[in-house]
């Protein structure tokens, strides 16, 4: 999607729009001419910046902090999409001023406000905590998913097999483009669930380049940063898997353009520009008064406060050098001392936060108004977050629910002053069904060489069935599409059952938050290898279904 820096992508939402009847849940005493349910409920970007980063920075290996879990809905809703905080990573292209990155016949290149370089919707490492529109098991509780889009916004790569929830088949093969790192973590293409229902307790992320082979000179010439995804909960800690560096080199032989040579995120620094949530779908329902004013009503979004109003909703924003971890992990492959995984502090920069007030709207019309209600604050301890107000409105922690329309805005109003001919108060939004299962092919990638035991069965607290089989690293179907040599194959494989043998998942990696407690993911997610597998084995996913 096109956002700018700081904001997170999470992949388009589906139109939609009901005019007519209402469903069962409706007021019998409404007519369905004048109550509408409707899509564009509310949109806007609640965000945070920081402090430039020092000239010259080398800041540009990794990025990460730590972020709320909460509910922001009560219910599993239907045609709801709303990002928890999230960031963006971007190719470092500054020195380009005037040539397209992204080709002719890509997606983005349709979008010409980004022109002329279409540099921030040319590759992107995003996605994060949230709830999306394309989810097929909703379950309440947000869920956390990883996201590429490594063409231009061409296509998006969630998981090492699917797409960002857009298809229940997946990627064809030679679109896959994660590699499943941990042999105790499942990842599932519908994001991973969380225990019970976390109410503001914090997940650790990051992101880190790190060097998993070396760079190449062949065509297309490939980097040596794969971008690997690091996770700090409760029950789990340590990196998930990583973006292959040919997932982003590829798209300059691909589209014969060398001037891609060398732009991706394969070789350059990375760039992130702050956090935001990014309100993208909400659904709505409309009605008029006896006057013909309309009042509008949105689903009860709530948030994590505490006494005073406050909702901490992200902390230890830290941006990381090679220094942190790169360095290490370099040299350990290469034969020399064993590296931890934890990022050394020396290699680290937390910036000071910045934030605005967030501008909102609902169907284009400007809402005015909920800064009386709540505003964004930068908290002592360097935290972003959100401070309720007194006001006669909404009471701490829940966004305003209610609307009117006046002079061509749309202002909050309680929920008492909504008159009753709207019938408003009653309605209830649509819940989401289960979807189709997410399947993968039982031919080329997959099954050549295919896995060495499964299939294995695990059931999420979303409710889905996860099947999953034992693949040996480097055959997992994410590498197939590559011609490697078998001495490449080996080293990659070899250093993958180092990592395995040492770096276990109740060590910290991320420096521990600095308040609050960790989040636990679904302990089913959580697995332990067969015997004769220990090391160098990942769980690749190969379908999740209803059960």
């Amino acid at each position: 999607m096109k956002f700018p820096l700081i904001q997170i992508g999470l992949g388009a939402a589906a139109a939609w729009l009901v005019t007519a009847g209402l469903t069962s849940r409706a007021d019998d005493t409404a007519s369905s001419s004048t109550i509408t349910e409707q899509s564009e409920g509310l949109h806007g970007y609640i965000a945070y910046g920081h402090e430039l980063c020092p000239p010259h920075s080398a800041f540009t290996a990794g990025g990460g902090f730590y972020s709320a879990v909460w509910s922001l809905v009560d219910q599993p809703l239907a045609h709801f999409q709303i990002g928890l905080p999230g960031t963006w990573i971007l190719p470092d292209n500054a020195d380009d001023h005037d040539t397209p990155l992204a080709p002719a016949g890509t997606l983005a290149r349709h979008w010409k406000e980004r022109g002329p370089t279409w540099d921030s919707v040319f590759q992107t490492v995003e996605g994060g905590l949230g709830y999306w529109a394309g989810n097929h098991f909703r379950y309440g509780p947000p869920k956390f998913s990883m996201n590429g889009t490594p063409q231009a916004y061409d296509y998006e790569v969630g998981s090492p097999g699917w797409s960002f929830f857009y298809s229940n088949e997946a990627l064809p093969d030679n679109r896959l483009g994660i590699a499943q790192l941990s042999n105790r973590l499942l990842i599932p293409p519908d994001a991973l669930p969380f225990r019970g229902h976390p109410n503001g307790e914090f997940l650790g992320y990051t992101w880190m380049a790190l060097p998993f082979t070396d760079p190449g000179t062949n065509d297309p010439p490939t980097g040596d940063q794969s971008w690997t995804c690091f996770l700090a909960a409760a029950n789990f800690k340590g990196p998930i898997a990583f973006y292959i560096p040919e997932t982003w080199s590829k798209m300059a032989t691909l589209f014969r353009d060398p001037y891609l040579h060398g732009r991706g995120l394969d070789a350059r620094p990375g760039v992130i520009g702050g956090g935001a949530m990014e309100i993208n779908t909400v659904p709505r329902f409309a009605a008029p008064d006896a006057q013909g004013t309309v009042y509008t009503k949105l689903p009860q979004l709530r948030f994590p406060v505490d006494a005073q109003g406050r909702a901490y909703l992200v902390q230890d924003v830290t941006y990381y050098s090679k220094a942190a971890l790169f360095d290490a992990f370099q040299l350990w492959r290469a034969g020399g001392p064993a590296c931890s995984g934890s990022f050394n502090t020396n290699g680290a920069w937390k910036p000071k936060l910045t934030t605005h007030t967030t501008g909102y709207d609902q169907a284009g019309l400007k809402i005015t108004g909920v800064e009386r209600v709540f505003d964004t604050r930068i908290f002592a301890g360097n935290i972003w977050g959100l401070q309720w107000f007194t006001n006669e409105v909404s009471p701490p922690g829940l966004f305003p629910q209610y609307f009117k329309r006046a002079g061509g805005e749309c202002v909050p109003v309680a929920a008492a002053a909504v008159p009753a001919e709207t019938h408003l108060p009653r309605q209830e939004f649509r819940l989401a069904p289960a979807g189709l299962p997410y399947t993968s092919p039982a031919t080329g990638a997959w099954t050549n060489p295919g896995p060495k035991r499964g299939p294995c069965t695990a059931r999420l607290a979303d409710g889905s069935v996860v099947t999953y089989s034992w693949y040996r690293f480097v055959d997992q179907p994410s590498f197939q599409q590559y011609p490697w040599s078998a001495d490449k194959k080996a080293k990659l494989q070899a250093l993958v059952e180092k990592l395995h043998a040492n770096w276990p998942i109740d060590r910290d990696y991320m420096a521990p938050p600095t308040s609050g407690k960790l989040v636990a993911l679904d302990d089913a997610l959580i697995v332990t290898p067969p015997a004769g597998l220990e090391v160098g084995y990942v769980p690749i996913v190969t379908r999740q279904s209803a059960p």
